[in-house]
C-alpha cells in the first residue's frame, strides 16, 4: 500500500503515525508529486545544501536484491542542475540498496541513514573498467581498474556521510577471485574521490571492501572523519584509509579493522610516481584505533615515488597489530618521506612497535630505476607505551643510502614472556633516542641529555563544520 503524503495536511501525518505504531502494514510513504517522506535528519557537514531529494523519488527499491544503480545514477544527474543554486542533496532512507559503481557530482551532499546500507553489486559489469592512476602506470592489482562503488572525479565541495549508515562491499566475492587469481584488474575501492577539492567523507560504517576503502588521490582539503571500517583480518588488500598524492587531508576519529594496512599514505609507484611529481604532504591524523595483526597502524609506502613530508599522527592506539608507524620503501621507488612527526600512541600486542622497510619489492613493471634511490630523513617519534610486543624494533636503510635523522624519545616498550634476543635490529639508520627502554640499538645511541623529539605545531586548517537539515531544503519537484 502507499499513502500520499502532502505536508499542508496534517492529518495525513497522524495517519501515517498510527500506522507505524501498531505495525500492521507494509507500505511506502511519498510526498505527492516531491519527495518521499522522511523522519527530520540533522548531521554535520562542510556545507549545506538548497535543494533536497531521496533516492526512492527516482524509482529505488530497497529490498537488497533490486539493482538501483540506474536510480543512483539519475538522482545524481538530475541533481547536478542545482550545483549553482545552492546545491542538492540525495538521501538514501531505510533498506538495503543494491548497486553498481556510480558518480557523484560537485556542491552535493549523498546523506546515508542510519538504517540504509548501499550493497556492492557482486557482478564485474556493474563496474566499468578506468583509466589507470598516471602515477602508477598500471593497476594496483595489476592490468586495469575496476570504479568505485562510489566514485567522483574533478568534483568541487561533494559530501558523503550519514547517521552511521552503511557501505558494504560485499567483498568476499572479490577476495575469493582474487586469491585464485582470475583477475586481470583492480578490484574496486568502496570510495575513490580524484581530482577534487574540498571532500568530507563522515560518519559511516565500511565493511568488506573488495580492496581499499577509502582512496582520495590528487586532491585537496579532504576531511575523513567518523569512520568506522569492518574486514576479516585475513581480507586481501582492504586498507582502510590511503590518502594518495594529496594536500591536506585530516583524518579524525576512526575505528578501523582490516586484512592490511589501517591507513596507508602514498604518491605514486616507482617511476611513474616520480614523473607524475605529486606528493602527499600537509596530514594530519588523530584518535584512530586500529586492529591488523598482519600489517601496520599507519604505512609511509610502500608507493611513495612522489614524497610523502609533513606528516602528523597523535592520540593512536594500536590493538593486535603487527606494527606501529611503518615506513615501506625501496631501490627503484625514489621520491622521499620526511617531516613526519608521531606522538602519544599506544600500542598492545605487537610484533614491531618502530618497523622501517628498506627493501620493498614490488614494481608495476620492468622499467623501474635501480638508481631511484628514496631519501628518508628527520622521522620523529614520542611519547608513546607499548606492552606485550616481540621485537622493539626493525630499522633497515638501504646500503648506500642511509636513512637519517631518525629520533625516537620517552618510549616504554613491555616486552612478551618470550621475546626476541636481539630487540632493536638496526641497519644503515642514523639518529638519536632519549628515555627508551628496552636500549635502542649503537645507532641510534640515547643522548646524554634528556629531551623531546620535535613535534611542531600542525597546521590549524580552517574546517568548520555546519548543522545541517533536510528539512530547511526546498524538496525538488520531479
Amino acid at each position: 500500500m502507499e499513502f500520499c503524503l502532502n505536508s499542508r495536511k496534517p492529518h495525513a501525518l497522524g495517519i501515517v503515525s498510527a500506522v507505524l505504531i501498531l505495525g500492521l502494514l507494509s507500505f511506502r510513504v511519498a510526498e505527492c508529486q516531491t519527495s518521499s517522506f522522511m523522519e527530520p535528519i540533522k548531521y554535520k557537514a562542510l556545507r549545506c545544501r538548497k535543494h533536497s531529494a531521496v533516492l526512492t523519488d527516482f524509482g529505488a527499491t530497497g529490498d537488497g536484491k533490486t539493482i538501483n544503480t540506474k536510480a543512483f545514477k539519475s538522482a545524481i544527474d538530475h541533481l547536478s542542475q542545482f550545483a549553482d543554486d545552492g546545491g542538492a542533496e540525495l538521501i538514501v532512507p531505510p533498506g538495503k540498496w543494491l548497486t553498481g559503481s556510480f558518480n557523484l557530482t560537485s556542491h552535493f551532499t549523498l546523506y546515508i541513514d542510519k538504517d540504509a546500507v548501499i550493497l556492492g553489486a557482486q557482478d564485474e559489469s556493474a563496474y566499468p573498467l578506468i583509466e589507470v592512476l598516471p602515477s602508477y602506470g598500471v593497476g594496483r592489482d595489476g592490468g586495469g581498474r575496476y570504479s568505485s562503488l562510489i566514485f567522483g572525479t574533478n568534483l568541487t565541495d561533494v559530501v558523503i556521510t550519514g547517521g552511521n549508515g552503511t557501505l558494504n562491499g560485499q567483498g568476499k566475492y572479490w577476495w575469493d577471485k582474487f586469491r585464485a587469481k582470475k583477475y586481470n584488474d583492480t578490484r574496486p575501492y568502496l570510495i575513490e574521490i580524484m581530482y577534487s577539492n574540498h571532500v568530507q567523507i563522515s560518519n559511516l560504517t565500511l565493511i568488506d571492501s573488495p580492496s581499499w576503502n577509502v582512496h582520495p588521490v590528487y586532491s585537496r582539503n579532504v576531511l575523513v572523519k567518523d569512520l568506522t571500517i569492518l574486514a576479516p583480518i585475513d581480507s586481501p588488500n582492504t586498507d582502510g584509509i590511503n590518502p594518495d598524492s594529496s594536500v591536506r587531508v585530516r583524518i579524525e576519529d576512526c575505528f578501523i579493522v582490516s586484512g592490511d594496512d589501517c591507513i596507508a599514505v602514498k604518491s605514486g609507484w616507482d617511476q611513474y610516481g616520480y614523473k607524475f611529481g605529486m606528493p602527499t604532504k600537509d596530514l594530519l591524523i588523530r584518535r584512530l584505533t586500529c586492529i591488523s595483526p598482519d600489517s601496520a597502524t599507519i604505512a609511509l609506502g610502500s608507493e611513495m615515488s612522489g614524497g610523502i613530508k609533513n606528516v602528523w599522527a597523535e592520540d593512536i592506539t594500536a590493538i593486535d597489530t603487527q606494527s606501529g608507524i611503518r615506513i615501506k620503501t625501496g631501490i627503484g621507488r625514489g621520491g622521499y618521506v620526511k617531516d613526519i612527526y608521531v606522538r602519544r600512541m599506544t600500542m598492545k600486542t605487537m610484533k614491531y612497535v618502530f618497523w622501517i622497510t628498506g627493501d620493498y619489492g614490488s614494481h608495476p613493471d620492468d622499467g623501474w630505476d635501480p638508481n631511484a634511490l628514496p631519501v628518508i630523513k628527520n622521522i620523529n617519534y614520542r611519547d608513546m607505551v607499548a606492552e606485550n610486543v616481540t621485537y622493539s624494533a626493525r630499522l633497515d636503510g638501504i646500503s648506500g643510502d642511509p636513512f637519517t635523522e631518525i629520533c625516537i624519545s620517552n618510549v616504554t616498550i613491555g616486552l612478551t614472556k618470550k621475546p626476541k634476543e636481539l630487540q632493536w635490529n638496526c641497519t644503515n639508520v642514523a639518529g638519536v633516542t632519549s628515555q627508551v627502554t628496552p636500549r635502542s640499538c649503537d645507532l641510534l645511541p640515547p643522548s646524554d641529555k634528556v629531551f623531546n623529539c620535535p613535534f611542531p605545531d600542525h597546521p590549524h586548517w580552517d574546517v568548520k563544520l555546519k548543522t545541517c537539515s533536510h528539512i530547511d531544503s526546498k524538496k525538488i519537484e520531479l
